[in-house]
C-alpha cells in the first residue's frame, strides 16, 4: 500500500499540480498586494479619494464606527469594499493569465510549426540515384513503346 501510494504521490502530474499550486499562492499574494497597494491608491485619487478597504453596511443599529475594523468589532456587517477589492483583484489575476496563456499557445503553435516542418520532407524518403536512373529508364521505355503502339508496325 505505501509503495502504490508512493507511486501515485511521484506521477509527473501530481508533482506539476503541487509545483502550480505554489506558484498559485505567490501569485495571487503578489497580485493582492498590486490591487491593495497600487490599483486602490491609484483609484482612490481618481475617483477623489475613494477608498474601497472602509466600505461597509452595519447590520444591526448598535455599530457606530467608521472603520471596518472598528464595525466588526461592534458588530455584524457586510464588507462590500472587501468584495469590490476581491473582484479587482480577480479580475487582475484573470487579465494577466489571459496574456500569459496567449504567449504559451503563441510559442507552442510556433514550435509545432517548426517541428512539423521537418517531419514532411522527412516523410518522403530520399530516392537513392540508382533507383532514379531506372526509372527514367523505365519511363523511356514505356515512351517508346505508346510511340511505337500509335504508329503500327513498320511495313518495309
Amino acid at each position: 500500500m505505501i509503495d502504490e501510494f508512493k507511486t501515485f504521490a511521484l506521477k509527473g502530474n501530481v508533482v506539476d499540480l503541487a509545483v502550480g499550486v505554489i506558484i498559485g499562492a505567490a501569485f495571487s499574494r503578489i497580485v493582492s498586494s498590486l490591487v491593495e497597494d497600487v490599483f486602490t491608491p491609484l483609484i482612490g485619487v481618481v475617483t477623489g479619494g475613494l477608498d474601497f478597504t472602509n466600505y461597509f453596511l452595519p447590520l444591526s443599529s448598535e455599530v457606530t464606527a467608521t472603520t471596518l475594523a472598528a464595525a466588526r468589532e461592534q458588530g455584524a456587517v457586510i464588507a462590500y469594499g472587501s468584495f469590490v477589492t476581491a473582484t479587482i483583484n480577480f479580475l487582475i489575476v484573470a487579465w494577466v493569465l489571459f496574456f500569459v496563456i496567449r504567449a504559451i499557445n503563441r510559442l507552442r503553435a510556433k514550435q509545432d510549426a517548426e517541428v512539423a516542418a521537418p517531419s514532411e520532407a522527412a516523410s518522403e524518403p530520399a530516392i537513392p540515384a540508382d533507383v532514379k536512373l531506372l526509372a527514367e529508364i523505365r519511363d523511356l521505355l514505356a515512351g517508346g513503346a505508346e510511340k511505337n503502339s500509335r504508329t503500327g508496325p513498320e511495313t518495309h
